[in-house]
Order: structure tokens, then sequence, then C-alpha cells
């Protein structure tokens, strides 16, 4: 697996939308897989959270019968976490701020979710 080619892509993600502050690729079951984030960010906990997050949505999902799950979005007083589905092994989370722009965000990471995708495939 190519960890530079999955950090290169989201550091490209976080470049192109304003108000992503951090960024991660974990495995379903919350293993982390790389990560473009602060240090101030416990990546462990949030790829754990982030799977667990995912597991109970695809559940949600499946139990009310409106197809595949794509992402949810937890808005925080201070930012919101979105958690994106890539393929049915892995997950990206995106951390922002305030200032994050969730359209553009949703936009911007669906090429960025398939060459992910891809990349993770490949491996």
């Amino acid at each position: 697996m190519s960890h530079d080619a999955l950090a290169a892509q989201l550091h490209a993600l976080r470049e192109q939308v304003a108000g992503i502050t951090d960024t991660l690729i974990a495995a379903v079951d919350g293993l982390l897989i790389v990560a473009d984030a602060a240090d101030t960010v416990d990546i462990e906990s949030v790829s754990a959270l982030a799977a667990a997050d995912l597991g109970l949505a695809r559940r949600t999902a499946t139990a009310i019968g409106q197809g595949t799950f794509r992402q949810t979005v937890v808005y925080n007083s201070g930012g919101c976490m979105a958690v994106y589905a890539i393929g049915r092994s892995a997950l990206m989370v995106v951390l922002g701020d305030e200032g994050l722009d969730i359209g553009l965000l949703q936009l911007e990471s669906q090429p960025v979710i398939e060459c992910i995708g891809s990349i993770l495939a490949a491996s």
C-alpha cells in the first residue's frame, strides 16, 4: 500500500477546501492507515470512533432502505467531523473548523474518495 500516495490525497483535499483542519484514512475496524493531522488530535481514538460511526450509519441505511451509506457529518460548537465510506473496507475522516464549507467538501471529496479507493484496492 502506498502510504505516500494516500497522504498526498489527504493533503490535496486539505489544500482545496478551506476550513479542513485534519484528515485521516482508517480501516472499517478503526485501525489507522494514514493521517494528515495535527499532533494535538488523538488520531487513534478518532479512527476508532469514526469506525463505530460508520458501522452505525451503515446499519441505519440498511434499516431505512434508502440505499448505500455515503457519509455522516457531526456538527460541534467549534467545527465538524465528516466520515466517508471508502468502499466496504475503509473510511475517510475530515475534521473542520467553523468555517468549513460542507457543500464544497462534499463536491471536492468525491474524486478523492474514488482515488483513495483505487489506491487501497491496488494494494
